[in-house]
C-alpha cells in the first residue's frame, strides 16, 4: 500500500507499512508462537489475512485548524496538524464524506477546539460505516452544549448532502484531557442504531457500542468461532455456553444460532446489551439471556450454579485477569474459547488456566501494517 503521509514522515500510525505484507503476517505468527512457547499447542491454523487498504469501517478524527478551514486527522504536534482525509485505510465511500463534513463545520459554526488555548467547541468527529448497507453513523464530540442548537439547525443540509447518514449524535466531553468521549450522548436523529450484517446475522451499533474496525476479518473471526462450536457440539453435545465480555453479541449469536445451545451473554455496557437483544429477536433466538453486568462478578455469582459446558471470553486488552482465571479453573467448563486483541495478556491468562490444554490457535490480521492482531484459541480441559 502506498501512502504519501507515511512516506513524508507526517503519519506513523502504520508502523509496519514499509514491510511487505507477507512478512508482516510471518512476524505476527512468530510473535504469537513466542508468546505461547512452553505451552503445548495441538494445531496451529493458517493466518487469516486482511485487505491491505480500505479495510477500516471507523474514522476517529481530531478536529483542529479554524472554523473556515478545519483539519480532520491527527492531534496538533509542534504547531502542525495533519489531515487524514485521504488516508488509504478508509474506503472511498467514507473518504468522500470528509469534505462535506468540513463544509458542515463552517456552516454550523462549530469552532474547532484549541488545546493550547482551551477554546473552541468541536473536539472530534467519529464516523462509522456499515458494510451491509453503507449507512453512516456520525458523532460530534463537543466540549459543551453551547453549539448544540446551531448544529441541530444545520442538520437538514448535512443529511441532504449525505443521505446515507442514518444516525447522528453529539457527545459532550468537557474535560481538558486526552479522553475521546464523555458520558453524555445526545441522539439527533430518529434512528439511534445502524445495522451491520455478518454471515447473515444482523448486528446493531449504537453510538457508544464497541465494534470491530475491520469488518471483513471480523466476519471471518465470528464464522470461525461458530464452526468451532458446531464441531464441539457434534462431538460433545454442548448444552449451554457463556459469552463473557460479549459486546453487541457477535460471538454468542453466531455460536448459538440454529442450535439448542442455551446462551448467556454478559457485557458491562447497557447499550451493547440492548443491541444484542435486538439481534437475538431479529433472528428468532429464544433460548438466550443477555445482561449488562461485570463479567467477572457475574461468573463468581454463579459459582456451582448452571455450570456451562463452554465459556467464550472476548476481553479488552487487559485480558480476563487473575480473578476470572481462578474462577474458571474452579468452575471447570469443558471448553474455553479465548478471543484476544492482545496476545501478551492472553498468554499470561492461559498459563493460569493450568487445567486446560490448547487444542488450536488461529491468528486474524485485524490490524494490517501494525504489530497488533486478533487471535482465537480453543482450550480443552484435561481428561475431558
Amino acid at each position: 500500500m502506498q501512502c504519501a503521509l507515511h512516506t513524508s514522515g507526517l503519519c506513523s500510525s502504520c508502523q509496519w507499512l514499509d514491510k511487505p505484507y507477507p512478512q508482516q503476517l510471518k512476524e505476527k505468527q512468530q510473535n504469537l508462537m513466542e508468546l505461547l512457547s512452553g505451552l503445548s499447542v495441538a494445531a496451529w491454523l493458517d493466518v487469516i489475512p486482511s485487505a491491505e487498504f480500505a479495510f477500516r469501517n471507523k474514522a476517529k478524527m481530531v478536529v483542529s485548524g479554524s472554523v473556515e478551514r478545519p483539519i480532520l486527522g491527527l492531534p496538533v504536534k509542534n504547531s502542525a496538524a495533519i489531515d487524514l482525509c485521504d488516508c488509504p485505510l478508509y474506503p472511498l465511500s467514507m473518504r468522500a464524506a470528509f469534505p462535506i463534513l468540513k463544509q458542515f463545520i463552517l456552516k454550523a459554526g462549530l469552532t474547532p477546539y484549541n488545546v493550547e488555548r482551551r477554546r473552541g467547541e468541536l473536539k472530534f468527529i467519529l464516523l462509522t460505516q456499515s458494510q451491509h448497507n453503507n449507512g453512516l453513523m456520525l458523532r460530534f464530540v463537543l466540549r459543551s452544549e453551547t453549539k448544540l442548537a446551531q448544529l441541530r439547525n444545520s442538520l437538514t443540509w448535512l443529511q441532504q448532502q449525505l443521505p446515507q447518514l442514518q444516525v447522528i449524535s453529539a457527545n459532550i466531553q468537557p474535560e481538558h484531557k486526552a479522553v475521546l468521549e464523555g458520558e453524555t450522548e445526545i441522539i439527533l436523529t430518529p434512528q439511534s442504531v445502524i445495522e451491520e450484517r455478518f454471515n447473515d446475522i444482523p448486528l446493531y451499533m449504537r453510538p457508544r457500542s464497541f465494534f470491530q474496525t475491520n469488518p471483513d476479518v471480523a466476519e471471518k473471526l465470528y464464522a470461525t468461532a461458530r464452526d468451532w462450536v458446531a464441531a464441539l457440539n457434534m462431538q460433545h453435545n454442548i448444552r449451554s455456553m457463556w459469552d463473557l465480555f460479549c459486546g453487541v453479541g457477535g460471538f454468542g449469536l453466531h455460536c448459538a444460532g440454529n442450535t439448542k445451545i442455551k446462551l448467556t451473554g454478559i457485557e458491562i455496557s447497557a447499550e451493547a446489551i440492548e443491541c444484542a437483544k435486538r439481534s437475538a429477536a431479529a433472528i428468532g433466538l429464544e433460548n438466550i439471556y443477555f445482561d449488562a453486568l461485570d463479567s467477572t462478578q457475574f461468573a463468581e455469582s454463579k459459582f456451582q450454579q448452571d455450570k456451562p459446558d463452554l465459556v467464550l471470553v472476548n476481553p479488552p486488552r487487559r485480558g480476563i485477569g487473575n480473578e476470572l482465571c481462578q474462577y474458571l479453573n474452579q468452575m471447570a467448563p469443558k471448553f474455553i474459547i479465548y478471543s484476544s486483541c492482545n496476545a501478551q495478556t492472553m498468554a499470561k491468562d492461559i498459563r493460569q488456566l493450568a487445567d486446560y490444554q490448547i487444542t488450536k490457535v488461529q491468528l486474524f490480521d485485524m490490524f494490517p501494517h501494525t504489530a497488533h492482531y486478533e487471535v482465537l484459541t480453543l482450550l480443552q480441559r484435561h481428561n475431558n
